[in-house]
């Protein structure tokens, strides 16, 4: 099973596009763990998931972040802003899976 995890600042939004994400891998049968915490624990969960995923309006830490990730050889991405902005669960976790891959 592969884990993502979003990171946010605040949450309403991101837990909203956990929702649509998590439907999205319901449909297509894939055993996907997602979830959405505060940008703050991503060190609580760096060793339990395959991808961290920011939302758009945390960006400006991508860097800092993928150096805490780097030394458990894991991956840390922006969440493309429109997709983001338009709850499009199924384009988002379309890309996370290419970054899975």
């Amino acid at each position: 099973m592969k884990k993502i995890l979003l990171l946010c600042a605040a949450g309403m939004s991101t837990s909203m596009v956990v929702k649509k994400m998590r439907e999205s891998a319901e449909q297509k049968g894939l055993d996907i763990h997602i979830e959405a915490h505060g940008v703050e624990t991503i060190q609580d969960y760096l060793s339990e998931y395959d991808l961290f995923l920011l939302g758009p309006q945390i960006r400006f830490k991508k860097d800092e972040l993928q150096k805490l990730a780097d030394e458990v050889n894991k991956k840390v991405e922006v969440i493309d802003m429109m997709d983001y902005g338009m709850m499009k669960g199924e384009k988002i976790l379309n890309d996370a899976l290419t970054l899975l891959d």
